[in-house]
Formats: structure tokens, C-alpha cells, sequence
């Protein structure tokens, strides 16, 4: 297990929540790889997308894999200006994991959850790595993050 690994199921048991953390042989960096290594229906899947505010601060917004996350939307939902996308650099500092990992909850961040999400009982998510997954339940998920609900995706 490397660090990110070990991170992210630290969380997990510090955070005393019931989600399974799964290390993959394959990568799992796309909702069809994830979806083919694990098994399952591509609907259980969300994709973070990391976005900088205008205080430079992080925001995830939580989108289901097959939608696609706005940044006017999240400006809007935030009232603010348009956040941008994040880098990889960025992302890894702000997040501590690395892009195409990064989890739905354990760090400090604004998470903003589409309602699409919270039509699933549960979802899987970045584990830490782009060969790693989180299965956890869209209400525990929430309850972690102290999300904020609203329209986000295209």
C-alpha cells in the first residue's frame, strides 16, 4: 500500500465511517475502467473535479461519471466569479492525493455535491490513486464532507 493508500483508509477509520477501500491492479482512472475492473454499472461512479476559487481556495464538485461538471454552474451555486480548473500540481497540494485519486471527503475543501449524486445509495469514488476506489454511501459521503447539495454538472 503507498501513502495515498494509507491515507485515505486512515481517514476512513478516523472519520468511523463503513466504506471499502479497494486497491486495483489496473488502472482506474476513467469511469469505464473503474466500472470494468470493479464489475459494475457505470452509474455508481463520480469523477471530483477540482476547481481553484477566487481566494485560491479548493472545490470539489462531485458529479456522477457520465455527467460533466460547470464551472458557471458552481460560480453560480457559490455566488462568486467562475472558478477554474485545478492543475495536477495544484490539485496534489491542495488535496494531498493526486489527480485521477482524489476521494470525495478526507481533506479541507469546499465540496459541492450535484443533485444527480444523491438519486444513489451509494457510489464509488478515488481512493487515493488512479489505482485505488472508495465504496461508500452517498449519505455517509455527505455527512463527511459537510457537502453542500445543488446543480453543479452541465
Amino acid at each position: 500500500m503507498n501513502e495515498y493508500d494509507t491515507k485515505i483508509t486512515k481517514e476512513i477509520n478516523r472519520l468511523g465511517i463503513h466504506a471499502q477501500h479497494y486497491i486495483l491492479n489496473d488502472s482506474c482512472h476513467s469511469v469505464e475502467e473503474a466500472a470494468n475492473e470493479m464489475n459494475v454499472s457505470p452509474n455508481l461512479f463520480v469523477k471530483n473535479i477540482c476547481m481553484i476559487g477566487e481566494k485560491d481556495e479548493i472545490i470539489i464538485a462531485i458529479v456522477k461519471g457520465q455527467d460533466m461538471a460547470s464551472t458557471s454552474h458552481v460560480g453560480k451555486v457559490l455566488n462568486t466569479i467562475r472558478p477554474r480548473l485545478a492543475n495536477e500540481a495544484e490539485i496534489l497540494e491542495k488535496t494531498g492525493f493526486p489527480a485521477g485519486g482524489v476521494p470525495s471527503f478526507g481533506f479541507p475543501a469546499l465540496f459541492l455535491i450535484d443533485q444527480k449524486v444523491t438519486e444513489l445509495t451509494y457510489i464509488y469514488t478515488g481512493g487515493g490513486t488512479p489505482y485505488s476506489l472508495v465504496k461508500i454511501a452517498v449519505a455517509d459521503m455527505i455527512k463527511v464532507n459537510n457537502g453542500r447539495v445543488a446543480r453543479v454538472r452541465r
